[in-house]
């Protein structure tokens, strides 16, 4: 009877070990307005909560244009000349005054718990969305953009996002309508004195449009110099064990500086440029505020105005210029929100895998016969990878692709699986185009064992039934014997409930190959993958695996990629692939009779001109 696999909670997360060397350079400033509009748009999904929070802030700017109108009503109730106060009145201004500042206490209060309702939402949706795009980019994506920025953008960018919009939106709102009422009720008490107050609005922006344009620029490279150091601390995390093994530490450390360096760099210029808005405006407001004093006290000398009207005028024109010292406040992260956001809209505008035909079917069954006509293909500027490649491969039938690194025979596998789109040709599963099968469907008939072994956290249970979530325990631990992991996984303290994950080193790399391979053989599809599926196990297990998996490749087209000519002697036939192109083709047999390219490797690994027959 099979052994019970104990049930535990399913955790997986995809882990993509190492990031690359390759950065891109230094980005030019994007459209600011175009990113800060697009965001926008993106808000308007929750344009009911937005409106209610709009009349919510409109309440608060009432209350707060209404206080200065009272505290100058309150003023005017001391008769100077009579030496006298209007105490009932007093009393009732005061009185007020405290349900106005009450309500704007409970209002704000509201609003705020309201607006970060909304603000998590968005940022929820924005990362769904990106995680969601990620999934449809193509591998090219991946293989020119290191995996700790495109990991800083998930986090670093949206959390910036994040803080910023909670913090400023209701601001923004109130700012917005503080600014409009505080005009209007200047207007009512003095046209003359509006005027004046007017001077700061050209002022301001003319200087918001100056440190815009300087600024801009150094946020972008901020958040790029911060993707960059968070490929670098990836990369070196995965690869410690290399970095200590070469004694590459300092070296580390020097590159890690450099990167660290530049952020700061960017960062106080960042810094430096925004920061001049609100010293700048604070000028700006102490100017205007001492200008409307000396001529609203000119006015009263000469009986225009009366002290009570001075000192509301002056609380509105307080009020006025609060709202722009608030949005100089938030310039800083503005700024550093936007630079993230053109990062993230970055990605999603990255082109998507080719989509599905509209004629595409969704296949039941493939008896497994695979065809490659006049097949080229070249990754996205550069040289060709394949060249007019043709082949057919019967049901049932083993190949192994064999030849130099870079030759192109994980290349083809790759455009068989559809991971990359072909150049010219077609490539015909059961004599159908592939693309005329759903992308879906197609992939639900490979088993794939790649080079680059991938673990998933969560138990050696989970990771073996990845490819087949709905397998029971039974063949769980039937999958694992067959692939001869199961004597491993026996000694196991927790046996198959024992926690992994793509980054730990709890496993060798020959056991996670053999996790692998019984994901593979669980999941039972027609055709077989499987590149250097055994190239990180010892000899004595590679031939356990050979012989156990000789049932399965039977009634499987297979096809096996390996440079250990030991693992492809009995393959039904041979293709030695070099430059893309296909030299010969033949059983293991035929090739060395020929004393061709395939004679030669043979002749390389075994290191005589008459190589004996190699055992099995």
């Amino acid at each position: 009877m099979a052994d019970k696999v104990p049930s535990y909670p399913s955790m997986p997360s995809f882990h993509k070990g190492g990031g690359h060397g390759r950065f891109r350079p230094a980005e030019k400033p994007k459209n600011a307005k175009k990113t800060l509009l697009r965001l926008l748009r993106i808000f308007m999904g929750w344009r009911r909560h937005l409106v209610i929070a709009a009349l919510l802030t409109v309440l608060s700017a009432l209350v707060s244009l209404l206080t200065p109108w009272l505290i100058g009503r309150a003023v005017n109730t001391f008769q100077i000349g009579k030496n006298t106060v209007d105490a009932s009145l007093l009393s009732t201004i005061l009185l007020a005054l405290i349900g106005c500042y009450l309500a704007g206490w409970i209002i704000d209060t509201v609003n705020g718990a309201l607006m970060t309702r909304v603000t998590q939402d968005l940022v929820t949706q924005i990362r769904r969305q990106v995680y969601a795009k990620l999934q449809k980019i193509p591998l090219n994506f991946y293989d020119t953009h290191p995996n700790g920025d495109i990991m800083s953008r998930i986090t670093n960018d949206v959390d910036n996002i994040s803080g910023t919009i909670s913090q400023t939106t209701t601001q923004m709102i109130s700012s917005v309508f503080s600014i409009a009422g505080s005009v209007v009720m200047m207007m009512l008490l003095s046209p003359l004195l509006t005027l004046v107050a007017m001077i700061s609005i050209p002022l301001f922006l003319l200087l918001t449009r100056m440190i815009t344009r300087k600024s801009q620029r150094y946020f972008v490279g901020q958040q790029i110099a911060l993707g960059e150091l968070n490929g670098i601390v990836e990369e070196n995390i995965e690869g410690l064990k290399i970095v200590k093994a070469y004694d590459l530490q300092d070296k580390v450390v020097d590159r890690f500086k450099t990167v660290n360096a530049r952020m700061r760099d960017n960062s106080i210029k960042a810094q430096i440029w925004s920061g001049f808005m609100m010293p700048f405006m604070n000028v700006i407001n102490n100017f205007s505020y001492a200008l409307l004093a000396c001529i609203g006290g000119i006015l009263s000398v000469n009986g225009a105005i009366t002290v009570g009207v001075i000192v509301s005028f002056l609380s509105y024109s307080k009020q006025f210029g609060r709202p722009l010292n608030n949005i100089a406040g938030m310039f800083n992260s503005i700024q550093s929100a936007l630079a993230g956001a053109e990062r993230i809209f970055q990605i999603m505008d990255e082109a998507e895998e080719t989509p599905d035909r509209e004629d595409a079917v969704t296949e039941e069954k493939l008896r497994g016969k695979v065809e490659f006509r006049d097949v080229s293909f070249a990754y996205p500027n550069g040289k060709p990878v394949l060249r007019h490649v043709s082949f057919v491969v019967q049901p049932g039938e083993v190949v192994a692709l064999v030849g130099e690194t870079g030759a192109g025979k994980t290349t083809i596998v790759n455009l068989l699986t559809r991971f990359y789109e072909l150049s010219e040709g077609e490539i015909l599963i059961d004599d159908v185009n592939i693309t005329r099968i759903r992308r879906d469907s197609l992939r639900n008939f490979f088993s794939i064992v790649l080079q680059d072994t991938c673990l998933f956290t969560g138990t050696i249970a989970d990771n073996i039934r990845y490819s087949s979530p709905s397998a029971s325990d039974g063949e769980v631990v039937a999958a694992a014997k067959l692939a001869r992991a199961h004597p491993f996984i026996s000694r196991l303290p927790r046996k198959y409930g024992t926690p992994v994950s793509g980054s730990t080193d709890n496993l060798s790399q020959g056991q996670r190959q053999l996790l692998a391979i019984a994901r593979a053989v669980l999941c039972d599809a027609p055709i077989l993958i499987l590149d250097e599926a055994t190239s990180s196990v010892d000899t004595k297990t590679e031939k356990e695996i050979q012989n156990a998996m000789l049932n399965l490749m039977k009634n499987h087209t297979c096809f096996l990629i390996a440079h250990r000519l030991s693992t492809i002697r009995d393959a039904d036939r041979i293709m030695v692939i070099s430059d893309g192109e296909i030299l010969e083709s033949g059983t293991h047999g035929e090739l060395m009779d020929r004393k061709g390219r395939y004679y030669q490797m043979v002749v390389s690994q075994m290191g005589c001109e008459n190589p004996p027959a190699l055992e099995g």
